[in-house]
């Protein structure tokens, strides 16, 4: 069994609401692909999870999932449509969905029940503060950028300069229907 399914069935095992759900789609097979890394996954009759060989079968569903978009998922899994892509079993697809909007829950449970509830809450709290950064970090960036080749470089248009260049074609686009009416006014008369 690999290391994924033992943490994921050790979590399973204390939820029965969650293996329920999972009983429910007991024989099918879902597979998580993330960049080059894939898994496969098949769910048993008490709603655990067994590794699947991906050679020669189709999975019931395909989950996709960019490495670069993982720590933002992480941090909140209730933006699964963002980042996630599915691929086949739109039930079992919509039942991993609905079990991963409970992942902080289980992560805060576990550091909870390791380091107490105080110390463990808090550190679930700093680890999701950190898998946020890297995005965050990318927004400050791509920000900054476009800051600067606005403000600095003026290679781009400053929002003021868009709102002004609007406001001025709206107003050449009012004068030349007002021609265009004198001109079509002129032409027929006799």
């Amino acid at each position: 069994m690999a290391l994924t399914d033992l943490a994921v069935n050790r979590v399973l095992n204390d939820e029965p609401w969650a293996r329920e759900r999972l009983a429910a789609h007991a024989g099918r097979a879902f597979m998580v692909r993330m960049g080059p890394l894939t898994s496969g996954f098949r769910i048993d009759g008490r709603g655990a999870l067994e590794s699947a060989p991906l050679a020669g079968a189709t999975p019931d569903l395909v989950l996709s999932l960019s490495p670069l978009d993982a720590p933002a998922f992480l941090a909140d899994p209730r933006r699964w449509n963002e980042f996630v892509t599915e691929e086949g079993d739109v039930a079992l697809g919509g039942t991993l969905k609905e079990l991963a909007q409970t992942l902080p829950w289980f992560v805060e449970k576990l550091c909870a029940r390791t380091l107490g509830p105080i110390v463990g809450q808090r550190v679930a709290d700093a680890g999701r503060r950190m898998l946020q950064v890297p995005e965050y970090a990318a927004a400050r960036v791509a920000e900054n950028v476009g800051s600067y080749a606005r403000d600095e470089a003026q290679v781009l248009a400053h929002p003021a300069d868009f709102r002004t260049l609007i406001d001025e074609t709206t107003r050449l686009a009012t004068r030349i229907d007002a021609l265009e009416a004198r001109v079509d006014a002129l032409s027929h008369t006799p």
